[in-house]
């Protein structure tokens, strides 16, 4: 092949979006770590007119977001290409985002049964993306671009220790606030604006919102634009883990795909429900609704 037709063909394969997939009923986008990684940065330094949304999806998140689940009707907007207008018929009225935009969302690939079904579908072996995966390089990438990064959720005592964490191990960040709104405020959207002005006071790029699912990619969908992020991370238990205050499962167990099995064997009152009664048919549901949306190369060359 000519110099030329080798310059046409990369210009090709860099001009398609990353692959999709539909799992369980909620569309999956499936990039590689480092992909994800730079996607997430890359918006935040670079900006788009409209602020990222990153959520995980796992059986959990079937349960609540895919086929028939009690949230199944959240009106998403998505950061692929080819998803088109979030709004073809203009925005809604009235306009509970005041004329700004709407959160544009990746959801990446989590939980185990997820990542093997996505290679059923694929032909190609995609990595585990949890929050919990990600947050380290992408707190090492922010404090290296000099992104301020808050985070919302949370006990005020974790989040104490947070901060003293992330002082003694990352003190390159650029930590814009932690914030603590007790569970009362989430349901009151005048309080919820009223979080979300102090974020935006605050001047964060990233925003870890720590909710837990379903809340915090609700309360995002919502309320995210008015914080004034670039990026919104819904990536639950993460301050948790990043402060100490919980641990996660041995990187054997996660490798095997039996971590949901060690935290309930350490929160059991708090996940038998989520394994136990909502897993199976989220898992029944991933099984018989799972298809392609958008097929492309492996290396995902587009970003958002």
């Amino acid at each position: 092949m000519s110099s030329t037709g080798a310059h046409r063909a990369a210009s090709s394969r860099t001009s398609l979006p990353w692959p999709r997939v539909l799992l369980g009923g909620t569309p999956v986008d499936l990039l590689e770590t480092a992909g994800a990684v730079d996607t997430v940065v890359g918006h935040a330094s670079r900006g788009a007119g409209w602020p990222l949304g990153v959520m995980s999806a796992n059986l959990d998140h079937i349960h609540h977001f895919g086929y028939h689940g009690p949230s199944s009707l959240v009106p998403f907007a998505w950061a692929h290409p080819d998803a088109g207008d979030p709004y073809p018929a203009g925005p809604p009225v009235p306009d509970p985002l005041d004329g700004l935009p709407p959160v544009r969302w990746l959801n990446l690939l989590d939980g185990a049964p997820l990542v093997r079904r996505a290679e059923h579908l694929t032909g190609h072996a995609w990595p585990r993306l949890a929050g919990s995966d990600l947050i380290a390089p992408v707190l090492d990438r922010a404090a290296a671009v000099g992104l301020r990064v808050g985070f919302l959720g949370g006990w005020p005592d974790v989040l104490h220790a947070l901060a003293a964490r992330l002082a003694a191990d990352r003190p390159e960040l650029a930590v814009a606030g932690l914030w603590s709104p007790p569970r009362r405020d989430l349901d009151d959207a005048a309080a919820c604006r009223a979080w979300a002005a102090l974020v935006r006071h605050s001047g964060a790029d990233v925003v870890v919102v720590g909710l837990g699912k379903p809340r915090q990619e609700r309360w995002i969908a919502r309320y995210g634009p008015l914080t004034g992020a670039a990026v919104l991370l819904a990536f639950g238990a993460v301050v948790d883990f990043l402060a100490g205050a919980a641990q996660r499962a041995p990187e054997a167990v996660r490798d095997h795909g039996w971590e949901w099995a060690w935290r309930l064997a350490h929160e059991p009152r708090r996940l038998a429900r989520r394994y136990l009664v909502d897993g199976p048919p989220a898992y029944d549901v991933l099984a018989r609704r799972s298809f392609v949306l958008v097929p492309g190369a492996p290396e995902p060359a587009g970003r958002p």
